[in-house]
């Protein structure tokens, strides 16, 4: 049987405030060509010069991912000529990759897995290429842009395991705060790699896969390819070269790019104009001592409050609102909260597309609301008409539950003396919760709900009603 292997290469770019050897803005919503150097531009004479912040991501990303970490590092060039490489080469990192050896630990269908990465280096984006009727053009912003590259092993076994590994990958990133990490605007983007061989055999011929947008992409690509491939091998036919190929979105099929007669030739050598780069302990112990928590460890610790599964994978998939909870879990029941946010706050962000910080509650007021539902003052249908408000006009919890008249009640004597009068005004109803009809119960509850106006504690009216009709 035909068994695939995978091996998936990330190129990432990293949010530092300048390039990576000039000081150019790096700011992907700038106006095109408003964000560029004579460095960017490969004018003659012009040297680089290395960004410290670029190292210090880089490092963070190679903690979060358990590389091992060349200490003493250089540059090199990678020669190619292409209109969207002004310089006519690219610096990189061929022989000394900051990060090496380093892994990932993703769960498959309940079992936990490591995907080996092989290397992580430093490299500069190129321009961005527009295609369209005047032709093609480029936009200089993106040239220099720092970008790390981040090479699986091929251990990946199946098109589920690669899309697991790229989310693992974009949540680590996107925690450690390095990376925006958006595939649709590019600042992510990956290509797959795949073949296929008898398990024992050696691996077989393999095919790269680019121009892949998303993730879910990335598993329908792969799904494609294994079809393809088997189809080819089980007829009795070869795949004779490597091959690179595009994925069509709109075909869900790869598309032939090229046939790779040779290896690429980069014709690689140290980049001059750089100057070797020495990582010191203390500087790996900093970046060390100022990482934040990571997705694993959130998640262990929301396990611990007893928030349900399916609301810490919400959480994770959704830095903005597990922040917020991280900052309130000490003042509030987190079951509650993460249960609100995950709801109607995460659904009113996505209709009205607003983050966050755009909207109108904050850590006070929506505190204040889980309060007055931990308590009981208000039942969870008025909890989530308050919070409504709150989204719209922000305020008090306390005061719009005061001026909308949802204070519950919850005092046993009241509700005692509603119950007993509801029940004289229904005999009917409990000669049939006598004879054993369950709906008789429902209605009265019903009745005693419409006399408080709906401000009866519901938990409470259930435990008083059920003690009264058994002592009728």
């Amino acid at each position: 049987m035909l068994k695939p292997t995978i091996g998936i290469e990330v190129h990432v770019e990293l949010k530092s405030n300048a390039k990576v050897y000039s000081t150019g803005k790096n700011d992907f919503k700038s106006p095109a060509n408003t964000n560029m150097t004579l460095i960017d531009l490969g004018y003659p004479g012009t040297l680089p010069k290395l960004n410290q912040e670029v190292i210090h991501m880089a490092l963070k990303a190679c903690h979060a991912m358990h590389f091992h970490i060349n200490k003493h590092m250089h540059f090199d060039r990678k020669n190619y000529f292409y209109p969207d490489l002004p310089k006519g080469y690219q610096i990189t990192q061929q022989d000394t990759p900051i990060g090496y050896d380093g892994y990932l630990e993703i769960e498959v269908d309940g079992k936990k897995k490591k995907i080996e990465i092989e290397r992580m280096h430093i490299e500069e984006d190129t321009c961005k290429s527009i295609h369209g009727e005047r032709g093609t053009l480029l936009n200089f912003n993106r040239a220099g842009v720092p970008l790390i590259e981040i090479v699986s092993k091929p251990v990946i076994e199946s098109p589920k395991e690669a899309m697991l590994y790229l989310e693992k990958l974009r949540e680590t990133l996107l925690y450690l705060g390095i990376s925006d990490v958006k595939i649709e605007e590019g600042s992510m983007r990956c290509d797959a790699n795949i073949s296929m061989h008898e398990e024992g055999k050696p691996f077989g011929t393999k095919c790269e896969i680019k121009n892949i947008g998303s993730i879910r992409c990335v598993g329908v690509s792969l799904e494609y390819e294994i079809k393809r491939q088997t189809e080819i091998l089980e007829r009795g036919d070869k795949i004779e070269r490597e091959q690179t190929r595009r994925f069509d979105e709109n075909t869900n099929t790869t598309v032939l790019m090229r046939e790779k007669e040779t290896g690429n030739d980069y014709r690689y050598f140290p980049e001059p104009d750089l100057p070797f780069v020495t990582i010191s302990d203390a500087w790996i112990e900093e970046v060390k001592n100022s990482m934040p928590m990571m997705p694993d460890e959130m998640k262990e610790k929301f396990v611990e409050l007893g928030i349900n599964e399916n609301n810490i994978k919400t959480l994770l998939a959704n830095k903005e609102i597990c922040m917020f909870l991280q900052s309130i879990l000490e003042e509030c029941n987190p079951v509650i909260a993460a249960n609100l946010l995950t709801g109607d706050v995460l659904s009113y962000m996505n209709k009205e597309k607003l983050s966050l910080d755009e909207l109108k509650i904050d850590a006070e007021n929506f505190t204040e609301l889980v309060e007055l539902l931990e308590s009981e003052k208000i039942s969870s249908k008025q909890g989530k008409q308050i919070l409504s408000v709150l989204l719209e006009n922000g305020g008090s919890a306390l005061e719009w539950m005061k001026t909308l008249g949802m204070e519950q009640i919850s005092d046993t004597k009241e509700l005692t003396e509603m119950i007993q009068k509801v029940l004289s005004e229904n005999p009917e109803s409990v000669n049939d919760y006598k004879a054993g009809k369950d709906r008789a119960q429902k209605y009265l509850m019903g009745q005693i709900m419409k006399a408080s106006k709906g401000q009866a504690n519901p938990k409470l009216v259930t435990e008083l009603l059920t003690e009264l009709l058994k002592q009728m």
